[in-house]
């Protein structure tokens, strides 16, 4: 049986920009994201021959700082999430504004090998980890036995594939919460932004909080100005969260 610790974050894909050629624009922008950020709100006030003089830096913080937030929107990221819980999942998947997901199906997926993620609170005390280990055991035995009973019991239905989900979609009832999942997410910054806010606040979830600050730190490389405003720190208990310093855009 595989234990996980810790969630996988892949950047997938990044917003890209082609400036139309028939407006005179120029910005310092450091990705194509932020300069399509710069370039939208620009549109708003045709204001493209900068008359502030300011740089992308400068009017990226001006949008936070007046809660500007819809300009955010233009700018679009994909991540792959693995190593993450289905407890984690449930959690994601109630951010819907600005978000797309794509999210491994254990109706077709055969789960017999599924990995397991353990709270770090649960690995670090003993007898916390062989309750829980003899628990994610006993579920994933089941889990095998219920697919090998379901699939006699459905021998008789001609597609295989239909025959296989079946007994999988009943039989994945007994799994846990802590069952490893991977999942495709896509979100514009400002609904990066709300996520980032909400799951890598001090009060949440441990295990989303550590995916959040990752997304934060891949997310700061991609689009430094976009998302400079926001702090990493460690926490009283070792573990790190993430604060901006400006109110929600």
């Amino acid at each position: 049986m595989r234990i996980l610790t810790g969630p996988k974050v892949t950047l997938l894909a990044l917003q890209r920009f082609e400036k139309p050629e028939h407006i005179e624009w120029e910005t310092d922008a450091p990705s194509p994201g932020e300069a399509l950020v710069e370039f939208a709100g620009r549109t708003c006030y045709q204001s493209y021959h900068n008359p502030g003089g300011r740089t992308n830096r400068q009017y990226i913080e001006h949008l936070l700082e007046v809660g500007h937030g819809s300009v955010l929107e233009h700018y679009v990221a994909t991540f792959l999430f693995e190593g993450v819980s289905r407890s984690l999942t449930h959690e994601l998947v109630r951010h819907r504004a600005g978000f797309a997901y794509s999210q491994l199906s254990q109706r077709y997926v055969d789960e017999s090998q599924a990995a397991f993620v353990e709270p770090a609170c649960i690995r670090d005390h003993p007898e916390a980890h062989a309750v829980w280990l003899s628990a994610v055991e006993q579920s994933q035995q089941a889990y095998v036995r219920l697919v090998e009973l379901l699939a006699a019991r459905f021998a008789e239905v001609e597609d295989r594939t239909l025959r296989r989900k079946m007994a999988r979609q009943a039989a994945r009832s007994v799994l846990p919460n802590a069952t490893e999942t991977k999942i495709v997410v896509t979100a514009n910054a400002r609904a990066w932004r709300h996520f980032i806010e909400m799951r890598a606040a001090p009060e949440a979830d441990v295990e989303i909080r550590a995916l959040a600050v990752e997304v934060l730190r891949q997310l700061q490389r991609a689009a430094p100005n976009i998302f400079a405003d926001y702090t990493i720190r460690t926490l009283p208990d070792g573990t790190e969260g993430a604060e901006t310093k400006y109110r929600k855009v």
